[in-house]
Protein backbone atom coordinates (compact mmCIF):
# COMPACT_ATOMS: atom_id res chain seq x y z
CA UNK A 1 0.00 0.00 0.00
CA UNK A 2 2.88 2.19 0.85
CA UNK A 3 4.36 1.39 -2.17
CA UNK A 4 1.41 2.82 -4.19
CA UNK A 5 1.01 5.83 -1.90
CA UNK A 6 4.02 6.90 -3.78
CA UNK A 7 1.41 8.35 -6.57
CA UNK A 8 0.67 11.09 -4.14
CA UNK A 9 4.19 12.57 -4.67
CA UNK A 10 3.05 14.14 -8.11
CA UNK A 11 0.05 15.81 -6.44
CA UNK A 12 1.66 16.97 -3.38
CA UNK A 13 0.68 20.71 -3.93
CA UNK A 14 -3.66 19.61 -3.99
CA UNK A 15 -2.35 16.98 -0.80
CA UNK A 16 -1.04 19.87 1.17
CA UNK A 17 -4.38 22.27 0.37
CA UNK A 18 -6.59 18.94 1.40
CA UNK A 19 -4.53 18.69 4.73
CA UNK A 20 -4.93 22.57 5.56
CA UNK A 21 -8.87 22.52 4.72
CA UNK A 22 -9.28 19.09 7.31
CA UNK A 23 -7.48 20.62 9.92
CA UNK A 24 -9.49 23.94 9.52
CA UNK A 25 -12.35 21.26 9.91
CA UNK A 26 -11.34 19.46 12.96
CA UNK A 27 -9.68 23.13 14.67
CA UNK A 28 -13.03 24.83 14.26
CA UNK A 29 -15.42 21.84 15.57
CA UNK A 30 -12.97 21.58 18.64
CA UNK A 31 -14.19 24.93 19.05
CA UNK A 32 -17.77 24.25 19.34
CA UNK A 33 -18.38 22.24 22.56
CA UNK A 34 -16.08 25.58 24.45
CA UNK A 35 -18.75 27.74 23.03
CA UNK A 36 -21.62 25.24 24.12
CA UNK A 37 -20.24 25.52 28.01
CA UNK A 38 -19.84 29.47 27.64
CA UNK A 39 -23.13 29.36 26.39
CA UNK A 40 -24.94 27.42 29.16
CA UNK A 41 -22.50 29.08 32.15
CA UNK A 42 -22.51 32.55 30.84
CA UNK A 43 -25.59 32.84 29.18
CA UNK A 44 -28.67 30.59 29.59
CA UNK A 45 -27.49 30.18 33.37
CA UNK A 46 -28.32 33.83 34.08
CA UNK A 47 -31.30 34.42 31.16
CA UNK A 48 -28.12 37.43 29.43
CA UNK A 49 -29.96 37.53 25.48
CA UNK A 50 -26.95 39.39 24.30
CA UNK A 51 -24.60 36.64 25.69
CA UNK A 52 -26.56 33.81 24.30
CA UNK A 53 -27.06 35.49 20.50
CA UNK A 54 -23.01 36.15 20.93
CA UNK A 55 -21.85 32.92 21.55
CA UNK A 56 -25.11 31.06 18.96
CA UNK A 57 -23.76 34.02 16.31
CA UNK A 58 -20.06 32.68 17.10
CA UNK A 59 -21.04 28.70 16.68
CA UNK A 60 -23.06 29.27 14.00
CA UNK A 61 -20.24 31.06 11.86
CA UNK A 62 -17.59 28.38 13.29
CA UNK A 63 -20.20 25.74 12.34
CA UNK A 64 -20.30 27.14 8.41
CA UNK A 65 -16.72 27.00 8.31
CA UNK A 66 -16.10 23.73 9.57
CA UNK A 67 -18.78 22.47 6.92
CA UNK A 68 -17.19 24.81 4.21
CA UNK A 69 -13.98 23.15 4.99
CA UNK A 70 -15.17 19.70 4.97
CA UNK A 71 -16.74 19.91 1.55
CA UNK A 72 -13.69 21.35 -0.34
CA UNK A 73 -11.49 18.59 1.74
CA UNK A 74 -13.94 16.02 0.73
CA UNK A 75 -13.96 17.52 -3.21
CA UNK A 76 -10.23 17.55 -3.29
CA UNK A 77 -9.64 14.38 -1.55
CA UNK A 78 -11.94 12.91 -4.83
CA UNK A 79 -9.96 14.77 -7.26
CA UNK A 80 -6.82 13.28 -5.88
CA UNK A 81 -7.88 9.63 -5.20
CA UNK A 82 -9.68 9.86 -8.90
CA UNK A 83 -6.17 10.92 -10.35
CA UNK A 84 -4.04 8.22 -8.64
CA UNK A 85 -6.03 5.67 -9.77
CA UNK A 86 -5.91 6.53 -13.06
CA UNK A 87 -2.09 7.00 -12.81
CA UNK A 88 -2.18 3.03 -11.38
CA UNK A 89 -4.40 2.01 -14.27
CA UNK A 90 -2.70 3.06 -16.68
CA UNK A 91 0.55 2.32 -15.24
CA UNK A 92 -0.93 -1.25 -14.57
CA UNK A 93 -1.89 -1.41 -18.04
CA UNK A 94 1.29 -0.12 -19.40
CA UNK A 95 3.03 -2.98 -17.62
CA UNK A 96 0.72 -5.61 -18.69
CA UNK A 97 1.34 -4.83 -22.15
CA UNK A 98 5.17 -5.46 -21.66
CA UNK A 99 4.54 -9.05 -20.83
CA UNK A 100 5.18 -11.46 -22.78
CA UNK A 101 2.57 -14.19 -23.30
CA UNK A 102 4.18 -16.32 -20.56
CA UNK A 103 3.34 -13.96 -17.68
CA UNK A 104 -0.87 -13.32 -19.01
CA UNK A 105 -0.85 -16.66 -18.63
CA UNK A 106 0.62 -16.96 -15.38
CA UNK A 107 -1.59 -14.61 -13.56
CA UNK A 108 -4.55 -15.23 -16.31
CA UNK A 109 -6.15 -12.59 -18.16
CA UNK A 110 -9.84 -12.65 -15.46
CA UNK A 111 -7.37 -12.07 -12.87
CA UNK A 112 -5.70 -9.21 -14.77
CA UNK A 113 -9.09 -7.29 -15.52
CA UNK A 114 -10.37 -7.82 -11.65
CA UNK A 115 -6.67 -6.05 -10.49
CA UNK A 116 -7.07 -3.40 -13.05
CA UNK A 117 -10.56 -2.25 -11.91
CA UNK A 118 -11.75 -4.12 -8.74
CA UNK A 119 -8.32 -4.12 -6.70
CA UNK A 120 -7.63 -0.53 -8.03
CA UNK A 121 -11.35 1.05 -6.96
CA UNK A 122 -10.13 -0.38 -3.25
CA UNK A 123 -7.00 1.60 -3.20
CA UNK A 124 -8.85 4.54 -4.49
CA UNK A 125 -11.74 4.41 -1.30
CA UNK A 126 -8.40 3.68 0.83
CA UNK A 127 -6.38 7.00 -0.62
CA UNK A 128 -10.25 8.84 -0.03
CA UNK A 129 -10.53 7.85 3.59
CA UNK A 130 -7.04 8.70 4.13
CA UNK A 131 -6.68 11.83 3.43
CA UNK A 132 -10.15 12.92 4.98
CA UNK A 133 -9.74 10.53 8.24
CA UNK A 134 -5.69 10.62 8.51
CA UNK A 135 -5.46 14.21 9.09
CA UNK A 136 -8.77 14.72 10.88
CA UNK A 137 -8.89 12.25 13.45
CA UNK A 138 -5.47 12.92 15.02
CA UNK A 139 -6.40 16.57 15.60
CA UNK A 140 -9.90 15.78 16.96
CA UNK A 141 -8.51 12.97 19.09
CA UNK A 142 -5.73 14.80 20.33
CA UNK A 143 -7.67 18.41 20.56
CA UNK A 144 -10.74 17.04 22.35
CA UNK A 145 -8.95 14.95 25.08
CA UNK A 146 -6.32 17.90 25.77
CA UNK A 147 -9.96 20.22 26.05
CA UNK A 148 -10.98 17.34 28.46
CA UNK A 149 -8.15 17.68 30.95
CA UNK A 150 -8.32 21.00 30.92
CA UNK A 151 -11.91 21.14 31.73
CA UNK A 152 -11.75 18.36 34.21
CA UNK A 153 -8.82 15.43 34.40
CA UNK A 154 -10.64 13.28 36.35
CA UNK A 155 -13.30 12.13 33.96
CA UNK A 156 -10.42 11.48 31.08
CA UNK A 157 -9.94 8.26 33.19
CA UNK A 158 -13.12 6.80 31.90
CA UNK A 159 -11.45 7.00 28.61
CA UNK A 160 -8.76 4.78 29.64
CA UNK A 161 -11.09 2.01 30.60
CA UNK A 162 -13.36 2.03 27.61
CA UNK A 163 -10.31 2.95 24.71
CA UNK A 164 -8.33 -0.10 25.44
CA UNK A 165 -11.36 -2.46 25.29
CA UNK A 166 -12.16 -1.14 21.99
CA UNK A 167 -8.63 -1.37 20.74
CA UNK A 168 -8.31 -5.39 21.91
CA UNK A 169 -11.84 -5.57 20.19
CA UNK A 170 -10.37 -4.20 16.14
CA UNK A 171 -7.18 -6.28 17.00
CA UNK A 172 -9.17 -9.44 17.15
CA UNK A 173 -11.09 -8.93 14.51
CA UNK A 174 -8.35 -8.00 12.46
CA UNK A 175 -6.52 -11.03 12.61
CA UNK A 176 -9.72 -12.78 11.39
CA UNK A 177 -10.70 -10.56 8.81
CA UNK A 178 -8.22 -9.53 6.70
CA UNK A 179 -7.33 -12.80 5.37
CA UNK A 180 -10.89 -13.03 4.49
CA UNK A 181 -10.45 -9.89 2.29
CA UNK A 182 -6.88 -11.74 0.71
CA UNK A 183 -9.44 -14.69 0.24
CA UNK A 184 -12.42 -12.79 -1.14
CA UNK A 185 -10.14 -11.00 -3.80
CA UNK A 186 -9.03 -14.41 -5.57
CA UNK A 187 -12.55 -15.52 -5.33
CA UNK A 188 -13.37 -12.33 -7.44
CA UNK A 189 -10.89 -13.52 -9.61
CA UNK A 190 -12.56 -17.07 -10.00
CA UNK A 191 -16.17 -15.27 -10.51
CA UNK A 192 -14.83 -12.46 -13.37
CA UNK A 193 -12.96 -15.79 -15.05
CA UNK A 194 -16.58 -17.58 -14.69
CA UNK A 195 -18.74 -15.00 -16.25
CA UNK A 196 -15.78 -14.05 -19.32
CA UNK A 197 -16.01 -17.27 -20.58
CA UNK A 198 -19.70 -17.91 -20.24
CA UNK A 199 -20.24 -14.75 -22.70
CA UNK A 200 -16.94 -15.21 -24.74
CA UNK A 201 -18.12 -18.45 -25.14
CA UNK A 202 -22.23 -17.90 -24.95
CA UNK A 203 -22.61 -19.46 -29.05
CA UNK A 204 -20.96 -22.60 -27.49
CA UNK A 205 -22.47 -22.86 -24.46
CA UNK A 206 -26.17 -22.63 -26.21
CA UNK A 207 -25.03 -24.55 -29.05
CA UNK A 208 -24.59 -27.63 -26.75
CA UNK A 209 -27.38 -26.60 -24.89
CA UNK A 210 -25.08 -25.76 -21.53
CA UNK A 211 -27.16 -22.62 -19.95
CA UNK A 212 -28.07 -24.42 -16.81
CA UNK A 213 -24.99 -26.31 -16.70
CA UNK A 214 -23.21 -22.71 -16.55
CA UNK A 215 -25.93 -20.92 -14.62
CA UNK A 216 -25.03 -23.67 -12.07
CA UNK A 217 -21.41 -22.65 -12.52
CA UNK A 218 -21.84 -18.94 -11.90
CA UNK A 219 -24.05 -19.88 -9.37
CA UNK A 220 -20.77 -21.39 -7.60
CA UNK A 221 -18.36 -19.25 -8.00
CA UNK A 222 -20.90 -16.45 -7.05
CA UNK A 223 -21.53 -17.94 -3.72
CA UNK A 224 -18.23 -18.69 -2.67
CA UNK A 225 -17.93 -14.81 -3.23
CA UNK A 226 -21.55 -13.80 -0.78
CA UNK A 227 -20.31 -16.81 1.61
CA UNK A 228 -16.85 -15.09 2.09
CA UNK A 229 -18.92 -11.42 2.51
CA UNK A 230 -21.54 -12.31 4.46
CA UNK A 231 -18.89 -14.40 6.96
CA UNK A 232 -16.79 -10.71 7.29
CA UNK A 233 -19.41 -8.54 7.44
CA UNK A 234 -21.40 -10.43 9.86
CA UNK A 235 -18.36 -10.11 11.87
CA UNK A 236 -18.26 -6.37 11.53
CA UNK A 237 -21.91 -6.56 12.26
CA UNK A 238 -21.13 -8.00 15.46
CA UNK A 239 -17.98 -5.75 16.22
CA UNK A 240 -20.02 -2.23 15.80
CA UNK A 241 -22.71 -2.61 17.65
CA UNK A 242 -20.53 -3.78 20.26
CA UNK A 243 -18.43 -0.51 19.50
CA UNK A 244 -21.44 1.54 19.89
CA UNK A 245 -22.62 0.27 23.40
CA UNK A 246 -19.34 0.90 24.89
CA UNK A 247 -19.14 4.53 23.54
CA UNK A 248 -22.70 4.74 25.09
CA UNK A 249 -21.68 3.64 28.61
CA UNK A 250 -18.84 5.22 28.33
CA UNK A 251 -20.98 9.17 27.84
CA UNK A 252 -22.83 7.42 30.36
CA UNK A 253 -20.16 7.10 32.59
CA UNK A 254 -19.40 10.76 31.78
CA UNK A 255 -22.60 12.11 33.09
CA UNK A 256 -22.76 10.13 35.86
CA UNK A 257 -19.80 10.75 37.21
CA UNK A 258 -19.97 14.54 36.07
CA UNK A 259 -23.09 14.67 37.86
CA UNK A 260 -21.34 13.24 41.30
CA UNK A 261 -18.72 16.05 41.02
CA UNK A 262 -21.19 19.02 40.03
CA UNK A 263 -23.73 17.65 43.28
CA UNK A 264 -20.23 18.54 45.50
CA UNK A 265 -19.81 21.97 43.53
CA UNK A 266 -16.52 20.72 41.75
CA UNK A 267 -17.67 20.89 38.00
CA UNK A 268 -20.31 23.29 36.58
CA UNK A 269 -23.36 22.20 34.29
CA UNK A 270 -21.56 24.04 30.95
CA UNK A 271 -18.30 21.97 31.29
CA UNK A 272 -20.02 18.96 31.76
CA UNK A 273 -21.94 19.55 28.62
CA UNK A 274 -18.49 20.65 27.00
CA UNK A 275 -16.59 17.80 28.28
CA UNK A 276 -19.60 14.89 27.06
CA UNK A 277 -19.01 16.69 23.91
CA UNK A 278 -15.34 16.16 23.52
CA UNK A 279 -16.08 12.53 24.75
CA UNK A 280 -18.54 12.90 21.83
CA UNK A 281 -16.16 13.63 19.41
CA UNK A 282 -13.08 11.33 20.58
CA UNK A 283 -15.25 8.10 20.66
CA UNK A 284 -16.35 9.65 16.76
CA UNK A 285 -12.84 9.48 15.66
CA UNK A 286 -12.57 6.12 16.66
CA UNK A 287 -15.13 5.25 14.81
CA UNK A 288 -13.99 6.75 11.80
CA UNK A 289 -10.67 5.35 12.21
CA UNK A 290 -12.50 1.85 12.58
CA UNK A 291 -14.22 2.92 9.09
CA UNK A 292 -10.85 3.16 7.69
CA UNK A 293 -9.44 -0.09 9.50
CA UNK A 294 -12.44 -1.76 7.70
CA UNK A 295 -11.26 -0.18 3.88
CA UNK A 296 -7.53 -0.61 4.47
CA UNK A 297 -7.37 -4.21 4.88
CA UNK A 298 -9.46 -4.63 1.80
CA UNK A 299 -7.10 -1.99 -0.14
CA UNK A 300 -4.17 -3.86 1.78
CA UNK A 301 -5.02 -7.37 -0.15
CA UNK A 302 -5.79 -5.22 -3.48
CA UNK A 303 -2.66 -3.28 -3.49
CA UNK A 304 -0.82 -6.49 -3.09
CA UNK A 305 -1.53 -7.86 -6.07
CA UNK A 306 -1.32 -4.79 -7.71
CA UNK A 307 2.11 -4.44 -6.75
CA UNK A 308 2.47 -8.16 -7.82
CA UNK A 309 1.91 -7.52 -11.67
CA UNK A 310 3.82 -4.21 -10.88
CA UNK A 311 6.69 -5.86 -9.87
CA UNK A 312 6.29 -8.88 -12.23
CA UNK A 313 9.82 -9.03 -14.55
CA UNK A 314 8.78 -9.45 -17.88
CA UNK A 315 10.69 -12.41 -19.46
CA UNK A 316 10.85 -10.38 -22.73
CA UNK A 317 13.35 -7.60 -22.16
CA UNK A 318 13.63 -4.74 -24.98
CA UNK A 319 17.05 -3.62 -26.74
CA UNK A 320 18.66 -1.13 -24.75
CA UNK A 321 20.55 -0.68 -27.90
CA UNK A 322 18.96 -0.91 -31.06
CA UNK A 323 21.03 -2.15 -33.92
CA UNK A 324 20.25 -1.60 -37.01
CA UNK A 325 20.23 -4.07 -39.58
CA UNK A 326 22.44 -4.23 -42.51
CA UNK A 327 20.82 -2.38 -45.55
CA UNK A 328 22.65 -5.04 -47.82
CA UNK A 329 21.15 -7.96 -46.09
CA UNK A 330 18.47 -10.33 -47.06
CA UNK A 331 15.66 -9.56 -44.81
CA UNK A 332 14.52 -12.81 -44.43
CA UNK A 333 13.88 -14.96 -41.26
CA UNK A 334 16.23 -17.63 -39.84
CA UNK A 335 16.27 -20.10 -36.64
CA UNK A 336 19.51 -21.52 -35.35
CA UNK A 337 19.14 -24.33 -33.41
CA UNK A 338 16.36 -23.45 -31.08
CA UNK A 339 14.67 -24.86 -28.12
CA UNK A 340 11.34 -23.73 -25.89
CA UNK A 341 10.28 -25.39 -23.12
CA UNK A 342 6.79 -23.31 -21.39
CA UNK A 343 7.87 -24.08 -18.41
CA UNK A 344 6.59 -26.70 -15.56
CA UNK A 345 8.05 -29.70 -13.93
CA UNK A 346 8.67 -32.65 -16.23
CA UNK A 347 7.31 -30.16 -19.29
CA UNK A 348 9.13 -31.57 -22.18
CA UNK A 349 10.40 -29.26 -25.49
CA UNK A 350 7.76 -27.50 -27.16
CA UNK A 351 10.23 -26.89 -30.23
CA UNK A 352 13.90 -29.37 -29.81
CA UNK A 353 16.74 -27.70 -31.85
CA UNK A 354 14.79 -26.10 -34.83
CA UNK A 355 17.25 -24.81 -37.71
CA UNK A 356 15.83 -23.24 -40.91
CA UNK A 357 15.72 -20.17 -43.04
CA UNK A 358 12.99 -18.42 -44.96
CA UNK A 359 14.41 -16.47 -47.75
CA UNK A 360 13.10 -13.03 -48.74
CA UNK A 361 10.91 -13.17 -51.92
CA UNK A 362 9.49 -16.77 -50.88
CA UNK A 363 6.86 -18.06 -49.33
CA UNK A 364 7.90 -20.85 -47.05
CA UNK A 365 4.95 -22.51 -45.17
CA UNK A 366 5.15 -25.01 -42.30
CA UNK A 367 2.92 -27.50 -41.20
CA UNK A 368 2.79 -30.24 -38.88
CA UNK A 369 0.48 -32.28 -36.67
CA UNK A 370 -1.66 -30.25 -34.19
CA UNK A 371 0.62 -29.35 -31.33
CA UNK A 372 3.93 -29.98 -33.24
CA UNK A 373 4.79 -26.28 -32.31
CA UNK A 374 4.14 -24.20 -35.94
CA UNK A 375 2.10 -21.66 -33.68
CA UNK A 376 5.14 -21.38 -31.61
CA UNK A 377 7.46 -20.83 -34.51
CA UNK A 378 5.55 -17.62 -35.29
CA UNK A 379 5.59 -16.56 -31.77
CA UNK A 380 9.09 -16.24 -31.55
CA UNK A 381 9.50 -14.24 -34.54
CA UNK A 382 7.58 -11.35 -32.98
CA UNK A 383 9.13 -12.11 -29.78
CA UNK A 384 5.65 -13.24 -27.83
CA UNK A 385 8.42 -15.97 -26.47
CA UNK A 386 12.43 -16.15 -26.46
CA UNK A 387 13.80 -19.40 -27.24
CA UNK A 388 15.28 -21.62 -24.45
CA UNK A 389 18.17 -21.60 -26.51
CA UNK A 390 19.19 -20.90 -29.96
CA UNK A 391 18.47 -18.04 -31.40
CA UNK A 392 16.17 -16.57 -34.38
CA UNK A 393 17.20 -14.17 -36.69
CA UNK A 394 14.83 -11.45 -38.63
CA UNK A 395 16.69 -9.10 -41.76
CA UNK A 396 20.29 -10.72 -40.72
CA UNK A 397 20.07 -10.00 -36.84
CA UNK A 398 18.76 -11.73 -33.51
CA UNK A 399 15.70 -10.42 -32.59
CA UNK A 400 16.88 -9.87 -29.07
CA UNK A 401 18.93 -6.87 -30.28
CA UNK A 402 15.71 -5.26 -31.65
CA UNK A 403 13.72 -2.39 -29.99
CA UNK A 404 10.11 -4.19 -29.75
CA UNK A 405 8.71 -1.40 -31.57
CA UNK A 406 10.90 -1.97 -33.99
CA UNK A 407 11.06 -5.50 -35.23
CA UNK A 408 7.41 -5.79 -34.54
CA UNK A 409 7.10 -2.69 -37.53
CA UNK A 410 9.01 -5.04 -39.92
CA UNK A 411 6.11 -7.82 -38.90
CA UNK A 412 2.71 -8.19 -40.71
CA UNK A 413 1.14 -10.42 -38.48
CA UNK A 414 -2.01 -12.20 -38.49
CA UNK A 415 -2.88 -14.31 -35.36
CA UNK A 416 -4.56 -17.66 -35.63
CA UNK A 417 -7.40 -15.86 -34.09
CA UNK A 418 -8.76 -13.37 -36.49
CA UNK A 419 -9.77 -10.38 -33.38
CA UNK A 420 -11.74 -7.40 -34.84
CA UNK A 421 -12.05 -4.11 -32.05
CA UNK A 422 -15.10 -2.12 -32.11
CA UNK A 423 -15.14 0.26 -34.55
CA UNK A 424 -15.28 0.48 -38.66
CA UNK A 425 -13.42 -1.06 -41.01
CA UNK A 426 -11.31 1.16 -41.60
CA UNK A 427 -10.62 1.83 -38.54
CA UNK A 428 -9.44 -2.19 -37.64
CA UNK A 429 -7.17 -1.99 -40.98
CA UNK A 430 -5.26 1.15 -39.80
CA UNK A 431 -4.64 -1.06 -36.97
CA UNK A 432 -1.67 -2.06 -39.13
CA UNK A 433 -1.00 1.36 -40.62
CA UNK A 434 -2.17 4.72 -38.55
CA UNK A 435 -1.88 7.11 -41.46
CA UNK A 436 -3.47 4.57 -43.99
CA UNK A 437 -5.14 6.09 -46.64
CA UNK A 438 -8.70 5.44 -48.14
CA UNK A 439 -6.72 4.47 -51.36
CA UNK A 440 -4.02 1.93 -49.90
CA UNK A 441 -7.25 0.66 -47.00
CA UNK A 442 -8.83 -0.39 -50.49
CA UNK A 443 -5.83 -2.17 -52.46
CA UNK A 444 -5.34 -4.28 -48.67
CA UNK A 445 -8.73 -5.34 -48.98
CA UNK A 446 -8.55 -6.14 -52.54
CA UNK A 447 -5.45 -8.03 -51.75
CA UNK A 448 -6.66 -9.93 -49.28
CA UNK A 449 -9.85 -10.82 -51.16
CA UNK A 450 -12.54 -9.05 -48.84
CA UNK A 451 -13.41 -5.94 -51.35
CA UNK A 452 -16.36 -7.28 -52.54
CA UNK A 453 -18.33 -8.16 -49.45
CA UNK A 454 -17.00 -4.40 -47.98
CA UNK A 455 -18.31 -2.98 -51.11
CA UNK A 456 -21.94 -4.78 -50.25
CA UNK A 457 -21.98 -2.88 -46.74
CA UNK A 458 -24.20 0.27 -46.46
CA UNK A 459 -20.70 2.46 -45.69
CA UNK A 460 -18.09 0.43 -47.61
CA UNK A 461 -14.91 0.76 -45.26
CA UNK A 462 -16.86 2.97 -42.81
CA UNK A 463 -19.39 0.11 -41.93
CA UNK A 464 -19.73 -0.51 -38.18
CA UNK A 465 -17.76 -3.40 -37.19
CA UNK A 466 -19.33 -5.14 -33.62
CA UNK A 467 -17.40 -6.04 -30.95
CA UNK A 468 -14.95 -9.33 -31.41
CA UNK A 469 -15.72 -8.85 -34.95
CA UNK A 470 -18.93 -10.49 -34.05
CA UNK A 471 -21.36 -9.15 -37.18
CA UNK A 472 -18.81 -11.11 -39.25
CA UNK A 473 -18.19 -14.58 -40.55
CA UNK A 474 -15.04 -16.29 -39.66
CA UNK A 475 -13.95 -16.13 -42.98
CA UNK A 476 -14.89 -12.13 -43.71
CA UNK A 477 -12.83 -11.87 -40.03
CA UNK A 478 -9.89 -13.58 -41.68
CA UNK A 479 -9.84 -11.49 -44.68
CA UNK A 480 -10.19 -7.96 -42.37
CA UNK A 481 -7.09 -9.28 -40.51
CA UNK A 482 -4.88 -10.03 -43.62
CA UNK A 483 -5.67 -6.65 -45.10
CA UNK A 484 -4.92 -5.39 -41.59
CA UNK A 485 -1.11 -6.66 -41.72
CA UNK A 486 -0.88 -5.91 -45.17
CA UNK A 487 -1.52 -2.36 -45.08
CA UNK A 488 1.46 -1.88 -43.90
CA UNK A 489 4.07 -3.21 -46.43
CA UNK A 490 5.96 -4.94 -44.07
CA UNK A 491 9.79 -7.07 -44.58
CA UNK A 492 8.35 -10.10 -42.94
CA UNK A 493 4.89 -11.46 -43.55
CA UNK A 494 3.78 -13.91 -40.99
CA UNK A 495 0.25 -16.13 -41.54
CA UNK A 496 -0.80 -18.40 -38.56
CA UNK A 497 -3.52 -20.72 -39.83
CA UNK A 498 -5.25 -17.24 -41.62
CA UNK A 499 -6.63 -19.27 -44.23
CA UNK A 500 -8.71 -22.16 -42.46
CA UNK A 501 -11.92 -20.43 -42.55
CA UNK A 502 -11.89 -19.21 -46.49
CA UNK A 503 -13.26 -21.42 -49.19
CA UNK A 504 -10.43 -23.46 -51.66
CA UNK A 505 -11.19 -20.71 -54.73
CA UNK A 506 -10.71 -17.32 -52.37
CA UNK A 507 -7.36 -19.16 -50.47
CA UNK A 508 -6.15 -19.82 -54.04
CA UNK A 509 -6.95 -16.30 -55.11
CA UNK A 510 -5.55 -14.84 -52.00
CA UNK A 511 -2.52 -16.67 -52.52
CA UNK A 512 -1.55 -15.41 -55.64
CA UNK A 513 -2.77 -12.12 -54.96
CA UNK A 514 0.30 -12.41 -51.71
CA UNK A 515 2.93 -13.75 -54.26
CA UNK A 516 2.33 -11.18 -56.91
CA UNK A 517 2.03 -7.83 -54.19
CA UNK A 518 4.75 -8.79 -51.98
CA UNK A 519 7.54 -10.80 -54.50
CA UNK A 520 10.29 -8.74 -52.30
CA UNK A 521 9.24 -9.94 -48.95
CA UNK A 522 9.68 -12.86 -46.88
CA UNK A 523 6.43 -14.77 -46.11
CA UNK A 524 5.86 -17.69 -43.37
CA UNK A 525 2.25 -19.20 -43.56
CA UNK A 526 1.40 -21.79 -41.19
CA UNK A 527 -1.67 -23.80 -42.64
CA UNK A 528 -3.42 -27.29 -42.10
CA UNK A 529 -4.74 -27.54 -45.81
CA UNK A 530 -2.02 -29.00 -47.75
CA UNK A 531 -3.59 -27.58 -50.86
CA UNK A 532 -3.18 -24.31 -48.82
CA UNK A 533 0.89 -24.91 -48.94
CA UNK A 534 1.78 -27.28 -51.89
CA UNK A 535 2.88 -24.47 -54.03
CA UNK A 536 5.03 -22.55 -51.60
CA UNK A 537 8.49 -22.36 -52.13
CA UNK A 538 10.03 -24.37 -49.14
CA UNK A 539 7.67 -26.46 -46.74
CA UNK A 540 9.16 -27.08 -43.09
CA UNK A 541 7.26 -30.10 -41.51
CA UNK A 542 7.24 -30.58 -37.33
CA UNK A 543 6.02 -34.24 -35.71
CA UNK A 544 6.36 -32.99 -31.46
CA UNK A 545 8.39 -30.41 -32.00
CA UNK A 546 10.98 -31.89 -34.05
CA UNK A 547 11.87 -30.76 -37.67
CA UNK A 548 11.18 -33.91 -40.00
CA UNK A 549 11.08 -32.68 -43.40
CA UNK A 550 12.33 -29.56 -45.07
CA UNK A 551 11.79 -29.33 -49.31
CA UNK A 552 8.98 -28.86 -51.37
CA UNK A 553 5.81 -30.81 -52.12
CA UNK A 554 7.37 -32.87 -54.26
CA UNK A 555 10.39 -33.18 -52.54
CA UNK A 556 8.97 -34.13 -48.84
CA UNK A 557 5.95 -36.45 -50.50
CA UNK A 558 8.95 -38.79 -51.28
CA UNK A 559 11.45 -37.84 -48.71
CA UNK A 560 8.68 -37.48 -45.64
CA UNK A 561 7.12 -39.83 -44.72
CA UNK A 562 5.12 -37.61 -42.02
CA UNK A 563 3.86 -35.18 -44.99
CA UNK A 564 3.30 -38.02 -47.16
CA UNK A 565 0.85 -39.35 -44.74
CA UNK A 566 -0.74 -35.61 -43.95
CA UNK A 567 -1.15 -35.28 -47.65
CA UNK A 568 -2.43 -38.03 -48.06
CA UNK A 569 -5.12 -37.90 -45.64
CA UNK A 570 -6.35 -34.84 -47.51
CA UNK A 571 -6.05 -35.21 -51.41
CA UNK A 572 -6.34 -37.75 -53.90
CA UNK A 573 -2.99 -39.18 -55.75
CA UNK A 574 -3.90 -37.10 -58.55
CA UNK A 575 -4.06 -33.80 -56.60
CA UNK A 576 -0.54 -35.23 -54.85
CA UNK A 577 1.51 -35.51 -58.22
CA UNK A 578 -0.25 -32.10 -59.66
Amino acid sequence: MLKLLKGLKPYKVIVIINILFVAAQGIFELFLPNYTSDLIQKGLRFGDMPVILHYGALMLLFTVISVGAAIISSYLASKISSLISRDIRKKLFVKVNSFSLNEVDKIGTSSLITRSTNDITQVQNAVFMLLRIFTLVPIIFAGSITMTIIKQASLTLILAVSMPIILILVIAVARIIIPLFNKMQKKVDNLTLVAREGLTGVRVVRAFDQQENETIRFNKANKEVTDIAIKSNRIMAVMLPIIMLIMNLTIVAVYWFGSKRISIGKFNVGDLFAVSQYITQIMFSIVMFIMMFIQLPKASASAKRINEVMNMETSIKDSVEDMTADKDSECGVEFKDVCFNFGGENSLNALDHISFKAKKGKMTAIVGSTGSGKTTILNMIARFYDPTCGEVQVCGQNVKDYKLKNLRNKLGFVPQKAFLFSGTIAENIKYGKDNATDEEIISALDTAQGLEFVNEKENGINAHVSQGGANFSGGQKQRLAIARAIVRDADVYVFDDSFSALDFKTDANLRRALKKRFNNSTMLIVAQRISTVMNADKIIVLNEGKLVGEGTHKELLKSCSVYREIAESQLEEEELQA
